[in-house]
């Protein structure tokens, strides 16, 4: 019973969010505010203007006829309008989307046929499914994998290509080539055959729009001009003169067409494109939320917007219309016009049923170049050169997708030049992150944070490594890699201190990668240390018991890190007598003994047979009442007279280890020496050396002056 009201909760859990996604208009009716409807309605007035001469001309870009551009506007602004989820985003027609739609249909059935028509529906389903499965599972994530080169070369090189495939159109010539050197070498052929009445409609259509824009960038100048094209054409009858006409336009709303969803062979041959618009639908609808959300303020959620752009495309490719997408140009006229809501993108739908019933017979003289000198002007509004010209001096990476895709898209199979693009980001993507950047650091002048210095020497004992990057299975090699080849350049550099504030997740990977370093280190007698993990890196720690593997007083504080590792790992000797550097805030006031450098300190020191004694009993030894014998032994302090000075054993004697390497100094034969130190390596160096010489009779003190410490004894130490 049990397990059947469980698996109930998680088919609950997984079918709620989807639900709530699909109940949006719900929503937006309940909590709609009457205040907003004024100005959603002048929004949305003023988006119709410009949505009717975009959709008919939109159109003619997908080589379909002019009424499924008005058709696909209509029901792409209501759908979208109810289930997206930016107020101000209009969706319809759109132009690049336009151009991937015919090249990918071209491929596939004969332009001007009633197949290619329903085969453009049947392409806006396809596309609508997958952006709504996508939207469903919550995965509107995956648009950021999408690098904004894509859209900027996609855009920019469809500029181009709608330009140069409006060329013929625009002077009357009469047929095109294949492709975009074959379309401008057709117009260099045929260009003596140019219809003149067609050219100057064209023409002028163009510069009339540019002068226009230069008086009042606020003018419907596309409307206007195509109104008095059509006055042209009408009163000086240009239409029985060669001058191509739209011709009359069906005034119905859209009806529901016929769509073969079983024929599978149509499906896999429509299947790339299809793809191909979803994808770049997506990517552009979440570009133009997120540019006017950062002007707006409202929170926006993807996977609602990718929801409601695949809704509008089922149902505008079930009511005769073809794919769409979000328009940067509606969506910014949208919202500098006044829309409050979505309910402004919906208003816009509803006046475009009503133009069109209007307008309808206008368009019988309507003239094809005056359409083609509107979508120039369009297209050359596409080609963005000021954020060209940003991405050309921001990455080469960037750049490189850029260009591939305006390239691609001007000499390629343009979904093919889409998805390559598409495919070059996630590779960029991945390069990126399993290539982290990774740098030794060292502290900043005032030893408060810790900054890459290629320009200071490093400490000759200790390596401080910074990773920028998570430590997953596809980057854990190069880290690896680079902290290997690191500690072959530097083989004194024993100690690695691991800064991980940068990392924000560790797989299993990076845990055996971990692993490795850490027993490399140990291998060569030294130790990692790691500051800085977060949450998430620490329970992956725990529950692969990596932590005890390291220790976990080797996972340290930030702040005290350094002095950690300094007072009880690093070797003063190294320090005070090889090192002139003074790397860290420890390093200040040591006193430096580098006039010894002669005198090898950092070579393996022979010391099997150096006998040790505990803290505990070397005090047993030094009090007079545990030893019977009375011979006390003879301790010797090897450290600096300011480190003797700071606390010492009482009994002891102050000899610098300098003065035994040297052999300045004569010890009892007849007693047992003992020798301390901090923590015990310069004794061991000390005891070495007296070896050497023939003094057998030494020991030193396991742990130095710290084990002393830590035993309780500090009443036996002058301060």
């Amino acid at each position: 019973m049990f397990a059947k009201l469980g698996a109930r909760v998680n088919v609950h859990q997984s079918i709620a969010p989807a639900v709530h996604y699909l109940q949006k208009p719900v929503q937006l009716f309940r909590t709609y505010d009457r205040a907003n409807l004024r100005p959603d309605l002048i929004a949305a007035l003023t988006v119709t203007v410009i949505l009717l001469p975009q959709s008919i001309a939109f159109a003619l870009i997908a080589e379909l006829p002019p009424q499924m551009g008005l058709y696909a506007a209509i029901v792409g602004s209501i759908v979208g309008g109810l289930w997206g989820s930016s107020d101000q985003m209009h969706t319809g027609p759109a132009n690049a989307l336009s151009l991937l739609i015919a090249s990918s249909l071209t491929a596939v059935v004969a332009v001007g046929t009633p197949e290619y028509a329903i085969a453009a529906g049947l392409m806006a389903a396809m596309a609508g499914v997958f952006q709504l499965g996508l939207g469903l599972v919550r995965l509107g994530m995956l648009v950021n994998f999408v690098s904004h080169s894509v859209i900027v070369g996609f855009a920019s090189g469809a500029g181009i290509l709608i330009a140069i495939k409006q060329l013929h159109p625009l002077l009357g010539l009469a047929s095109a080539g294949s492709g975009t050197i074959g379309t401008l070498t057709s117009v260099v052929a045929e260009f003596i055959h140019l219809n003149t009445p067609t050219a100057m409609i064209g023409i002028g259509t163009m510069l009339l729009i540019i002068i226009m824009q230069r008086i009042s960038s606020r003018l419907p100048a596309a409307l206007l001009v195509m109104v008095l094209a059509s006055l042209v054409v009408y009163l000086f009858g240009l239409d029985k003169q060669n001058v191509a006409v739209i011709g009359q336009l069906p005034a119905t709303l859209p009806p529901l067409a016929n769509l073969p969803f079983f024929n599978l062979d149509l499906i896999s041959k429509l299947s790339a494109g299809a793809l191909a618009v979803g994808a770049i639908g997506l990517v552009q609808a979440a570009a133009i939320t997120r540019s006017i959300a950062a002007q707006t303020g409202q929170r926006l959620d993807s996977n609602q917007e990718f929801v409601g752009q695949g809704v509008a495309n089922i149902f505008m490719g079930l009511f005769s219309g073809y794919a769409g997408a979000g328009s940067f140009s509606r969506s910014a006229v949208n919202y500098k016009a006044g829309a409050k809501t979505s309910m402004a993108s919906i208003f816009s739908g509803v006046f475009m049923v009503i133009a069109m019933f209007t307008l309808a017979p206008l368009a019988a003289y309507l003239p094809i170049s005056a359409l083609s000198g509107v979508l120039i002007v369009t297209a050359y509004g596409m080609i963005d050169r000021a954020e060209i010209s940003r991405i050309w001096r921001s990455h080469p990476g960037d750049a490189a997708i850029m260009v591939i895709t305006l390239v691609g898209t001007l000499f390629l199979a343009i979904e093919f030049a889409v998805l390559m693009g598409i495919i070059f980001s996630l590779a960029l993507f991945i390069w990126r992150t399993s290539t982290p950047r990774i740098q030794a650091v060292l502290p900043d002048e005032n030893f408060s944070h810790f900054i890459y210095r290629p320009d200071k020497e490093p400490c000759p004992q200790l390596s401080i490594i910074e990773v920028y990057g998570d430590l997953y299975f596809g980057a854990v090699n190069y880290v690896e890699e680079f902290i290997t080849d690191y500690a072959e350049a530097h083989p004194d550099q024993r100690y690695l201190l691991l800064r991980l504030d940068h990392v924000n997740t560790c797989d299993f990977s990076g845990i055996h990668m971990l692993e490795s370093l850490v027993r490399s280190y140990r291998e060569q007698g030294g130790d990692v240390f790691m500051v800085g993990t977060n949450y998430r890196v620490e329970q992956m720690m725990l529950s692969s018991q990596f932590d005890s593997f390291l220790g976990a007083d080797h996972i340290l504080n930030e702040d005290e890190a350094i002095g950690k590792i300094f007072h009880q790992e690093l070797d003063p000797a190294v320090c005070i007598y090889e090192c002139p550097i003074r790397a860290f805030r420890e390093c200040q006031n040591l006193p430096k003994r580098i006039d010894l450098a002669d005198i090898p300190l950092m070579g393996d020191i022979e010391a099997d047979h150096i006998l040790t004694v505990e803290a505990r009993e070397l005090w047993q030894w030094l009090n007079p009442g545990s030893v019977s014998n009375g011979d006390k032994p003879y301790v010797v302090d090897v450290r600096e007279p300011r480190e003797y000075n700071q606390g010492h054993i009482a009994e002891a004697r102050l000899v610098p280890l300098p003065k035994i390497l040297a052999e300045e100094v004569k010890l009892p034969a007849d007693k047992q020496i003992v020798l301390v130190c901090r923590s015990g390596r310069r004794s061991r160096r000390a005891a070495s050396a007296l070896q050497h010489i023939g003094c057998m009779n030494v020991q030193i003190l396991q742990g130095g002056m710290l084990a002393w410490a830590s035993a309780g004894l500090l009443e036996a130490v002058e301060f």
